[in-house]
């Protein structure tokens, strides 16, 4: 008996979605799947990660943020 393989989908902690209009604009942080807040900076994001005891070393690894909608550098809606 043959069994199929299926590939693992990481699902990191953090995920930052799409940038909302707002004056100023902002992105949705949501940590194990629930909203925790409002980013407006990267600074944010690293803020509400270490409020649930994240440490992030490296924003550009998808094992640990996922960034909905653009980078860590997107932060207004053009």
């Amino acid at each position: 008996m043959t069994e199929s393989a299926s590939p693992r989908v990481s699902q990191p902690r953090i995920m930052v979605l799409g940038v909302q209009p707002g004056h100023p604009p902002f992105r949705i942080v949501e940590i194990d799947g629930e909203v925790v807040g409002e980013a407006k900076t990267v600074t944010d994001v690293l803020q509400a990660a270490a409020a649930f005891g994240i440490r992030v070393h490296d924003l550009d690894d998808p094992d640990v943020v996922r960034w909905v909608g653009g980078d860590k550098f997107k932060w207004t809606l053009h």
